[in-house]
C-alpha cells in the first residue's frame, strides 16, 4: 500500500511560486522520497495538496483528515495574521476529534523576527484538542532573510535557503515515517511541586493515575522549593562536556534523580499548577537544566502529558509554553490530547468540577492507548 502525505497549505491556491514558501515547499514535495528515506518507491509515494479554505472545511468536516500523515504550510507574512488560519481555527476548535490518529509537523513562513513560534504553538494547541498527534520538533520556521538559519547553514557549508529545504524535507519525512510501536510495561515519569494535601493539581492527577494501575509503571519526582538550581548558562563547550557524561555544572537532584528516570521513560507528566499564567519556578528550572541531558541525546521517541489546574483562566497559555518548550524545543512528541486542563480555586474544589470523573478516567484511557496500544 502506497503512503500519501497530505500537504495543507490555505490561500496558496493560484499563487503558486508566489511567496518563498510556496516555491520552496513546492519543490521539496516535487522530490520526495529521496534516497529510500521512506521504505516505499517512488511511485507508491504520493504528495497531496489541499490548497484553499474551502477544500480544508470540507474533508475536515466529513472526517476526511483522520487517520491522515499532514504537513501544515502557513505564510504569515509581516504581521503575524494569517485570515486563512484563523479561519481553520475556528472549525477546528468546534469539532472534536477533527484529526484523530493524524499525525503532524507544521512549517510558518514570516516576513519578520517575530510570531513565527507564537502562530504555530496556537495552532498545534487547537489541533492536538482535536485528536492530532504532533512529532517531536514539529516546527519548521523561517523568519526575515532566513536569519534563524544561518547557524545551520554555516555548519553545514550551504546557503540559508538550502538549509531551510532541507529543514521542510527531514520534517515532511519524519511525518510520513512516523511509528510508535507499544511498549511493554511502560513508565511514566511525574514531575511535580505540588503540596499533595491540597493541590488541586494533584488531586486531579490522582483521579488520572488511579486508573492508570495496571497499564503502566509510575515513577514520581517532588521538587522541594529551592531544591533546584536554575541554569545560569555555561558555554556550549562546558554544557556539552557534561552532558555527554549524563551530568550538568550545577548537579543535585536534578542529575543523580531526574536525568536518570528521565532516560528511562516512556512518558513525562508535568504537573502545573497555573498561579501567574506561566510554568512555575522549578519545572521551569527543570526544563532549563535538561538542556545537558539534550546535549547527548534527544527525545523523539517520548511523549509529553500534563495535568494543568487554573485559579480562573490560562490554562492554555501554560499548555503552550509546554509545547512550545518541551514538544518544539526538546523533541517529546505530543500525543492527542496531551494536556488535561481544569479551573479550580479553593483547595480541594477540582474534585467538585463539572464531569471532572469522566474526564480524568477519559484522559488516562488517552495515556494508556498511548502508551500501551496500538494507535500509532
Amino acid at each position: 500500500m502506497g503512503m500519501k502525505l497530505t500537504v495543507v497549505m490555505p490561500g496558496a491556491a493560484g499563487r503558486e511560486g508566489g511567496t518563498r514558501l510556496c516555491r520552496i515547499a513546492s519543490g521539496v514535495m516535487e522530490g520526495l522520497p529521496l534516497d529510500g528515506a521512506l521504505q516505499e518507491t517512488a511511485k507508491g509515494f504520493t504528495v497531496e495538496w489541499v490548497r484553499d479554505v474551502e477544500g480544508f472545511f470540507s474533508r475536515f468536516c466529513s472526517k476526511g483528515f483522520q487517520n491522515a500523515r499532514i504537513l501544515f504550510l502557513f505564510d504569515i507574512g509581516a504581521t503575524g495574521i494569517c485570515m486563512e488560519l484563523y479561519s481553520m481555527l475556528w472549525m477546528i476548535r468546534q469539532v472534536e476529534g477533527g484529526f484523530d490518529g493524524s499525525i503532524a509537523g507544521l512549517v510558518v513562513d514570516g516576513e519578520g523576527e517575530l510570531y513565527t513560534k507564537a502562530v504555530a504553538r496556537e495552532f498545534v494547541f487547537s489541533a492536538n484538542r482535536s485528536g492530532c498527534l504532533f512529532v517531536g520538533r514539529p516546527l519548521a520556521e523561517a523568519t526575515k532573510g532566513l536569519a534563524n538559519f544561518s547557524v545551520a547553514a554555516r555548519v553545514r557549508g550551504i546557503s540559508p535557503e538550502e538549509a531551510y529545504k532541507e529543514a521542510i524535507r527531514e520534517l515532511a519525512l519524519r511525518v510520513a515515517c512516523f511509528s510508535a510501536a507499544p511498549k511493554r510495561n511502560p513508565k511514566l515519569l511525574c514531575l511535580h511541586s505540588c503540596n499533595t494535601r491540597v493541590s488541586n493539581t494533584y488531586m486531579l492527577w490522582s483521579m488520572v493515575k488511579k486508573h492508570l494501575g495496571g497499564c503502566c509503571r509510575i515513577q514520581e519526582i517532588f521538587f522541594r522549593n529551592g531544591e533546584i538550581k536554575d541554569c545560569l548558562g555555561c558555554s556550549y563547550d562546558t554544557c556539552l562536556t557534561y552532558g555527554q557524561n549524563t551530568q550538568c555544572y550545577y548537579g543535585g537532584v536534578i542529575v543523580d534523580g531526574v536525568y536518570p528516570a528521565l532516560e528511562s521513560c516512556d512518558g513525562l507528566m508535568l504537573l502545573c499548577p497555573n498561579y501567574n499564567d506561566a510554568l512555575g519556578a522549578n519545572l521551569t528550572a527543570f526544563i532549563n537544566r535538561m538542556t545537558a541531558l539534550y546535549r547527548k541525546r534527544q527525545f523523539y521517541e517520548k511523549y509529553l502529558f500534563s495535568v494543568i489546574v487554573s485559579g480562573y483562566s490560562g490554562g492554555d497559555i501554560v499548555a503552550a509554553q509546554l509545547i512550545d518548550a518541551v514538544c518544539m524545543n526538546k523533541t517529546f512528541i505530543l500525543p492527542p490530547y496531551f494536556a488535561l486542563t481544569a479551573v479550580a480555586n479553593e483547595p480541594g474544589s477540582v474534585g467538585k468540577a463539572e464531569n471532572v470523573g469522566q474526564r480524568a478516567r477519559k484522559y488516562a484511557g488517552g495515556i494508556a492507548r498511548v502508551l500501551c496500544g496500538d494507535r500509532f
